[in-house]
């Protein structure tokens, strides 16, 4: 079974399996799927071809809409394949969803989540059958279609909340809305509004802008997909200081995603920053030499390198950080040196060194232009005798 919107119908599973092999998600592959669903939040089962001694572990990671994922136990013993459909026990009735992970991986999962695996665990009642699959289809039809009316509803009520998505149950007994508010909001009279509307019961689940955000998918600024739809599970604290230490300018609308909040690869290289940044020191008023007083501009925290300028120049010359530091202690000291002891400034240390890197690239055009042969010159048409020209289309002959 793949998405209704992959043209290659080969999502879920790995093609050309052998009997009997275990194959990974992969997706279709073709990048050609609109709904985000081959890819969201996939895992790869890198133990898969390796026989593990005991019994194995009978629970299951069944994944479901939005990249949900929850724990079930494989009380049957079935012989399932990583991207199988599964029918699985939910609270009230039955659902579908694919089989994401199995094996030792699901309890090292269960062991970093903290997920307790009790009788009352749900369990895995059979795989998916083409009924089923019918029924879970029609099910998901029902999603869009609900979420603009309950949309409706919701403005007709005037509640201050953002419906983002709609999950209905295979068995069509229940509809999880999906919703973000930034105040509380009380949607008791939109419960039953929608309970008579749709036929089912009713589950309103609060969620966050970042996990709304994860949940629709999109592109990113730097051209691929939203990491929290793709990868990210775990959102951690950003704050504004990670943009500083990495001297990034404090514009919103650069340093936000499309949840509206600081983007989560600010974390990435932190820790990268705050190793380099031990090194660096902290300038707290302007170095005093004999020329004036130098402002500190910017600082090349890999480079060690430190730009002054003073308050009437545009000029900006680069300090390595042991002559900073020098500085530092001279006028501490009571000292005023003469000057920086840099001979150039960093205007035209820059064209040097953008001289120096792109020295390999002109070399290399000159070679390959030298081995280009020169155009020749386009000869003139010639007339079937061979030296006099093809006559013209105003000239008489003669």
């Amino acid at each position: 079974m793949s998405c209704k919107s992959c043209a290659t119908g080969g999502c879920g599973t790995q093609g050309g399996a052998s009997d009997g092999q275990k194959t990974a998600t992969t997706g279709c592959g073709s990048g050609g799927c609109s709904t985000g669903g081959c890819n969201k939040l996939n895992s790869f089962d890198w133990l898969s071809d390796i026989a593990m001694p005991g019994q194995r572990y009978d629970v299951i990671e069944v994944k479901f809409k939005g990249g949900r994922k929850e724990y079930h136990r494989n009380v049957h013993q079935l012989d399932l394949t990583t991207g199988d459909y599964v029918v699985v026990e939910m609270q009230s009735g039955f659902h579908i969803g694919s089989v994401s992970l199995q094996g030792e991986l699901v309890r090292l999962q269960v062991k970093k989540r903290a997920v307790k695996i009790t009788d009352d665990t749900k369990v895995v009642h059979r795989i998916a059958t083409p009924k089923d699959l019918e029924r879970h289809e029609q099910a998901v039809l029902r999603d869009l279609p609900a979420l603009y009316r309950s949309r409706e509803i919701a403005r007709e009520l005037k509640l201050n909340m953002k419906l983002s998505d709609v999950e209905f149950q295979s068995d069509s007994t229940k509809a999880t809305f999906y919703y973000s508010s930034e105040e509380r909001v009380d949607f008791r009279e939109l419960i039953k509004m929608l309970a008579g509307e749709f036929k089912a019961r009713i589950e309103m689940r609060q969620i966050s802008l970042r996990q709304e955000a994860g949940r629709l998918g999109g592109i990113g600024s730097c051209g691929r997909e939203l990491c929290c739809s793709t990868w990210l599970t775990d959102f951690k604290n950003i704050a504004t200081s990670a943009a500083r230490y990495q001297n990034l300018s404090l514009n919103p609308a650069k340093l936000s995603g499309q949840c509206g909040r600081l983007k989560c690869c600010l974390n990435y290289e932190l820790d990268t920053y705050m190793d380099a940044l031990r090194d660096i020191p902290t300038i707290e008023k302007p170095l005093e030499t004999q020329k004036g007083r130098a402002y500190l501009q910017k600082t090349d925290i890999f480079r060690k390198l430190m730009w002054f300028g003073y308050g009437a120049e545009s000029t900006w010359y680069p300090l390595p950080i042991i002559r900073v530091l020098e500085i530092v202690e001279l006028n501490k000291n009571g000292v005023v040196p003469e000057s920086f002891d840099v001979l150039t400034p960093v205007g035209e240390k820059e064209h040097a060194t953008a001289a120096t890197l792109n020295s390999d690239l002109q070399k290399l055009d000159a070679k390959y232009t030298a081995r280009t042969p020169a155009k020749k010159k386009k000869k003139k048409s010639r007339g079937p005798e061979g030296n006099s020209p093809r006559p013209e289309p105003n000239d008489k002959i003669s």
